[in-house]
């Protein structure tokens, strides 16, 4: 728990201004706790005086002194009251604050971690740590302080009964050393439970988040039932850490509870004597009643202890996640050249030892059963993935060197299920692009601009440099014509642009066709296309884009035909690359494509080639 421990002080230090008036306004207010016995104790003494003085004089209830201490007692009260208050909002405001900068914090190293830490963590799991448990750490700052405030009225009460009679510290004292050890137990087994209970609640995120993924597969096949069953399997197991925390947060109540009254009784026992022997006063007695309280009031620090040990239950979660260390990036400029990337010797996970050169501008197929790797491949070709031993360079200089403006202005992805990301449609496209130019080309030089002129605008009439670049990406990607329909065009916001899955992979690659200067990486990128449209994106990719080094994950036996090169995968290793012809004559390489044709050329009206397959 100690990494966990500096987490929940890390959340501490960052929550700002308002943990210091929390702090201000809680020993403010134990202090005014401390003083409205003794302020009482001393009113009861003058009202007691006063009975048997004249009237009229100092000490009798019409006189100056008990005005005076019955002031004191409203100005107490008041104070306790203020504090009370104040320290309910600032403890509101700090949490609030401290939250937001470790979540913050979480979906940074998330982030930048890059997609291999869902292997480690699922999504809805992923989502329960970033969300819920940040919420429960960024409550830890007022527990603590809160919690140690009440060791001030506890100090106090401790030194004031000595003052009043040693004799009553000690039965104080004996009282408070079981508390804590109440507490102390406490906190270790809340801590366990409270994991154990968070673990069960991202089980069921988990669970949930895959259902929700595939919830037209689930309505399809009629297994609602079936699948609801699935996602709550762990809800007994919730249900049973929920009332294993409810037993040890009463049996903790209980055993604290129980000291109270014992101390009461025992001081006002030892009390009354003292009182009887005349070595106390009615107002000292009194007073000593109340700083018991206001000393055994340790024990309320119960719930206190219970909020800190779900934040550091937590904090033991979220740590896993701030500990997984983000991709480094170097400091070099891409160079001037073509495109080319190397792979050499590269293990990673499923892949293994692969060594590949692929020339730049060449449109490369990458083909494979299912499993064989090809994504993989994908994703190390271009950093969404570092391999784990070897090395992966463009244009000779390993991605780890690059600057990361580098690297993604040079790398354009585009995926089988895109997730558009931006306030419109036209934002989706230019993610991570900058105004007005996107990077460079594969010489150095800016990437070229399909069809832009003059006559381009934005709907609302803007017409800027990186307006006219994700225009252009559109018009390659066929996606222009669809977007253009839209109530708003590019400005018309997502949720309110329905799309099909084969409109999502077009802006997906017009995405990837505005960032990438360099080099484009298509997994599977254009599976939900009709065969229409997908010539067209060939043809895009065969013209307007032919600088470009191309690396294409496809199932299809047409793309990987139209390519100038096809790398077959095969459990993790290349088993073969060259031209689809010359590997259509191997009988294991047409059972890739699950395919009973026997002519070698199937080949596309347009070919995204350099010349041709």
């Amino acid at each position: 728990m100690r990494a966990a421990d500096r987490l929940v002080a890390d959340t501490v230090r960052r929550s700002g201004p308002w943990l210091t008036v929390l702090a201000v306004a809680s020993v403010l207010g134990a202090f005014a706790q401390l003083a409205l016995p003794f302020v009482l104790g001393r009113t009861v003494d003058e009202l007691v005086a006063g009975t048997t003085g004249a009237p009229g004089t100092p000490g009798t209830p019409g006189g100056t002194g008990a005005a005076t201490w019955l002031a004191a007692c409203a100005a107490a009260v008041i104070l306790t009251v203020v504090c009370d208050t104040l320290g309910v909002w600032a403890a509101g405001s700090s949490g609030a604050r401290s939250s937001a900068w470790l979540r913050n914090r979480v979906v940074r190293n998330v982030l930048g971690v890059g997609p291999v830490i869902t292997r480690r963590f699922p999504e809805g799991d992923l989502v329960t740590r970033m969300g819920l448990n940040t919420e429960e750490i960024g409550r830890a700052p007022e527990s603590i302080v809160t919690g140690a405030a009440l060791v001030i009225p506890t100090a106090g009460g401790v030194v004031a009964l000595t003052l009043i009679d040693p004799l009553l510290t000690v039965t104080l004292v004996a009282g408070l050393v079981l508390i804590a050890l109440v507490l102390r137990a406490f906190l270790s087994v809340s801590t366990s439970i409270a994991g154990d209970y968070q673990a069960a609640q991202s089980d069921i995120a988990a669970r949930l988040v895959d259902a929700l993924a595939g919830a037209r597969t689930i309505a399809a096949a009629g297994t609602a039932d079936r699948e609801r069953a699935r996602v709550l399997t762990a809800l007994p197991r919730l249900r049973g850490h929920a009332m294993d925390m409810w037993r040890a947060n009463a049996r903790a109540g209980v055993q604290a509870g129980a000291v109270v009254p014992l101390l009461e009784v025992a001081v006002l026992g030892v009390g009354g004597l003292r009182l009887a022997a005349g070595d106390l006063t009615a107002g000292e007695l009194y007073a000593a009643a109340r700083y018991v309280v206001l000393g055994a009031g340790l024990g309320s620090a119960l719930g206190y202890v219970s909020r800190l040990a779900r934040a550091r239950a937590a904090a033991a979660r979220v740590e896993e996640l701030t500990s997984e260390s983000p991709r480094a990036y170097g400091t070099r400029p891409l160079p001037a050249g073509p495109g080319t990337l190397e792979l050499r010797g590269v293990d990673a996970g499923g892949l293994r030892d692969v060594d590949l050169v692929i020339p730049g501008g060449q449109a490369v197929a990458v083909v494979g059963r299912s499993g064989a790797g090809k994504s993989l491949l994908a994703a190390v070709a271009g950093r969404l993935l570092d391999p784990l031993h070897g090395t992966v360079l463009l244009d000779g200089v390993p991605l780890p060197d690059l600057s990361r403006e580098s690297l993604r202005h040079a790398v354009g992805y585009a995926f089988e299920r895109p997730a558009l990301l931006g306030d419109t449609v036209g934002a989706a496209v230019a993610l991570g692009l900058d105004a007005p130019a996107a990077g460079t080309g594969r010489h150095g030089r800016r990437g070229p601009r399909t069809g832009t002129g003059p006559g381009d605008h934005d709907r609302d009439g803007r017409a800027d440099g990186r307006g006219e670049v994700v225009r252009a990406a559109a018009r390659a990607a066929r996606a222009d014509t669809f977007v253009r329909r839209l109530p708003l065009g590019y400005d018309t916001p997502l949720e309110e642009a329905p799309m099909s899955g084969g409109e999502r992979q077009r802006l997906g690659l017009a995405r990837a066709f505005a960032q990438g200067w360099r080099l484009l990486i298509l997994d599977d990128a254009t599976s939900s296309l009709d065969t229409v449209t997908e010539r067209q994106v060939a043809r895009a990719l065969s013209r307007e884009l032919r600088d470009r080094t191309r690396l294409i994950v496809t199932h299809r036996v047409a793309t990987a035909a139209a390519a100038d090169r096809v790398i077959w995968l095969d459990d993790g290793r290349v088993r073969a690359c060259g031209g689809h012809r010359a590997l259509w004559a191997d009988p294991a390489y047409r059972a890739v494509f699950q395919t009973g044709t026997s002519s070698p050329a199937f080949r596309a009206d347009t070919s995204f080639g350099a010349g041709g397959s």
